[in-house]
């Protein structure tokens, strides 16, 4: 878990392989996948971290080189979804385990650490293609290929991206920052962030 790069030493499990075969997927993580920072990653509403596939081949090309799945930290590395479709509190069915979407990613600098490329946070949070966060509703094992089967959608208006929209421009904007504390999905500290003035 601790990387170097130069002068700098990083403590992080962003470093991330496929597994296959089944793994148990619990409150807190996966099995075998711990969050190094739980300060600021892991816990019951930052579980599981999800990525769209979809956002692979054109950060390929962006960057000039073949970026691996599971390249952004993610758990779940997931086809045909992006933060323009999810929305705060889905509830998803995956192998014997159910989540549910709590907020979106916040892109940390271990983005551009791992990659070494300091500028690939901004590009991230610029372009939305940041991921999104679950917790976990009923544990069980969940394996490489599973569909990822949507049960409930209690805030459509509310997708991943229009959440981090808002969240960012929360101080601007204090209405619509109001409206989306009002969502009793969305993570209770997101939620406390939205309310308070800065």
């Amino acid at each position: 878990m601790i990387h170097r790069r130069g002068d700098q030493t990083v403590r992080t499990a962003f470093w991330k392989t496929p597994v296959a075969g089944p793994v148990a997927l619990r409150t807190s993580n996966l099995d075998g996948d711990r969050q190094a920072d739980r300060r600021v990653h892991g816990g019951p509403h930052l579980a599981v971290l999800c990525y769209s596939a979809d956002h692979y081949p054109g950060w390929s090309e962006e960057l000039g080189f073949e970026m691996p799945y599971g390249g952004f930290g993610e758990n779940f590395t997931i086809q045909g979804q992006t933060e323009l479709d999810v929305c705060i509190g889905d509830i998803y069915r995956i192998g014997g385990a159910s989540i549910q979407v709590s907020t979106p990613r916040g892109p940390c600098f271990k983005i551009g650490f791992r990659w070494n490329r300091p500028d690939l946070v901004k590009r991230v949070e610029a372009t939305g293609r940041h991921g999104w966060y679950a917790r976990v509703l009923t544990e069980g094992p969940v394996e490489a290929g599973q569909d990822v089967a949507l049960q409930e959608r209690p805030n459509p208006g509310w997708t991943v991206a229009h959440a981090a929209r808002v969240y960012r421009n929360r101080s601007k904007d204090r209405t619509a920052a109001l409206e989306l504390a009002a969502v009793g999905e969305l993570m209770p500290r997101v939620r406390q962030e939205l309310r308070e003035p800065t």
